[in-house]
């Protein structure tokens, strides 16, 4: 056998091994979740629930409150989790993110004008409107950065600008407003809370199709981080595949915060975490990101439900409490480089 195979086999197996524990931990941690809240479960009865001997009124409490919180904390995390890949191999910047395109601040901003202006709209009219203004906000950076082409720099300082101009409307409205402060707060916190089977249902979809075609163009991915230059040279059209990459990015993180709200650090702080365990290879690591962001969220919504019931924590005040330090600790060993 050639000795140059051995150490590629090596590396496949491991990265298989990885995924494997990865999905792994990640269904035993859905089935410890279904009996973490206010009403605490054992195993039992969930497992009788599950095989339909158990006791309705559990039952009901599994399959109509906490079964669609997972599925929706699975989806969401995956979602974000692969956008953040993505921007960051698109703009060949490790600090990118779905909140560096502005897609979370302009999904913010206009759930909180339909929040507080039109306080009884319906949850979908909420959820169309992040979408929404999520789409709105990326696709004015692409406009303002755009000069020829969009190189990677320009497009993150423009993301980071609109950001900051989405985040200034958003506290505006709610100083200025006082019905539905507390609503509008919970979701730029990112929640959970109170989902059911119709936002599943909406975010499915988007995540069946996005996610397996960000895993197609994985190669596309590789190349375009080695540089334009070199990507031109090998024939890449890259204004186009840049510009389809942000598309697909855009639409998986307006889709995920159009139904959980504004999860921070997630598209930041994962994929970075899933190239510590299987490297850099876009064929491996968007799988890796997608299963370790469902984790993460499943866990933050899980810690948030657990930690004093029947109060509950935002999912996305625990995600930040855990990828502050994590993001620190990431600038402090690429300032030891």
């Amino acid at each position: 056998m050639n000795r140059q195979h051995v150490p590629v086999a090596a590396g496949r197996r491991r990265n298989a091994g990885v995924l494997g524990l990865l999905a792994l931990a990640t269904l035993l941690l859905a089935i410890a979740n279904i009996g973490i809240g206010d009403a605490k479960l054992g195993i039992g009865p969930i497992l009788a629930s599950l095989v339909g001997q158990g006791d309705p009124n559990t039952a009901a409490i599994i399959f109509d409150y906490r079964l669609p919180r997972i599925a929706l904390a699975l989806l969401a995390g995956a979602g974000l989790s692969v956008a953040g890949v993505i921007a960051q191999g698109v703009m060949r910047n490790p600090l990118a993110a779905p909140d560096t395109l502005g897609i979370t601040g302009g999904a913010g901003l206009a759930a909180v004008v339909v929040t507080l202006l039109f306080p009884l709209s319906a949850p979908s009219a909420l959820m169309a409107a992040a979408f929404g203004g999520g789409i709105a906000a990326a696709f004015a950076v692409y406009l303002l950065a755009y000069r020829r082409g969009v190189a990677p720099v320009r497009l993150a300082l423009v993301g980071v600008a609109v950001s900051a101009f989405c985040s200034s409307g958003i506290h505006l409205l709610v100083s200025r407003a006082t019905p539905n402060v507390n609503t509008a707060l919970i979701w730029l916190s990112g929640s959970l809370w109170g989902r059911s089977w119709d936002q599943v249902l909406q975010v499915l979809p988007w995540m069946l199709l996005l996610i397996p075609l960000a895993w197609l163009l994985a190669v596309h991915l590789d190349v375009i981080r080695l540089g334009d230059p070199v990507a031109l040279g090998l024939g890449v059209k890259v204004e186009l595949l840049r510009a389809s990459l942000l598309a697909m990015a855009v639409a998986l993180t307006g889709s995920a915060v159009a139904v959980v709200g504004t999860i921070g650090f997630v598209g930041l702080i994962v994929p970075h975490a899933a190239r510590q365990l299987v490297g850099g290879r876009h064929r491996i690591l968007i799988p890796t990101a997608a299963l370790l962001g469902g984790l993460l969220v499943l866990v933050a919504d899980a810690l948030g439900r657990g930690l004093v019931p029947p109060v509950e924590i935002p999912a996305g005040l625990v995600v930040s409490a855990v990828g502050g330090p994590y993001f620190l600790y990431l600038l402090w060993r690429q300032s030891k480089r």
